[in-house]
């Protein structure tokens, strides 16, 4: 059975993050959307909160899970016997992060291999901290995420 791993904060989840999720149900037996528990970034959602988005948005995903996850990623894909992590790509910049994250991890598990799946072009421009930063300002966001979201997204910014 191939398992893959798609990983982020995502805070919030987007309509990018879900197509990149769907297509890649498509590729593999089994994904775990597995949200960042412990992460760089100064989130706006909790982890319980993002996963609750998450596990909304991606339930008529008949072969997906959500889950959480702490620590190095290919660390958490061995655990759950995980052989490909799935990353979305929007622009050359994210390519240049996510190549050097790629080598990266293969260097730490080299079983472990990086699937990129670029963005639909009508989500290029979507990313988290533009939703939020648009949410934030009373702004026009239910094109870009899932209803869910946008709601979650509003009675934060209450």
């Amino acid at each position: 059975m191939s398992k893959a791993v798609y990983a982020g904060t995502f805070d919030p989840i987007t309509n990018g993050h879900l197509d990149i999720a769907i297509r890649a149900s498509k590729l593999f037996d089994q994904i775990i959307v597995a949200v960042a528990d412990d992460n760089y970034k100064q989130t706006l959602f909790t982890t319980e909160e993002r996963c609750q988005m998450v596990t909304d948005v991606i339930g008529d995903i008949p072969n997906a899970m959500v889950d959480t996850f702490s620590g190095l990623l290919v660390d958490y894909c061995q655990r759950q016997g995980a052989t490909s992590v799935i990353r979305g790509l929007r622009v050359v910049l994210d390519f240049e992060k996510e190549l050097q994250m790629a080598l990266m991890n293969r260097s730490l598990h080299d079983e472990i291999d990086t699937v990129f799946l670029m963005s639909e072009a009508k989500y290029l421009f979507i990313s988290s901290s533009l939703v939020k930063n648009a949410a934030a300002l009373d702004g026009r966001i239910e094109d870009l995420v899932p209803p869910a979201v946008a709601q979650a997204l509003k009675r934060k910014y209450k």
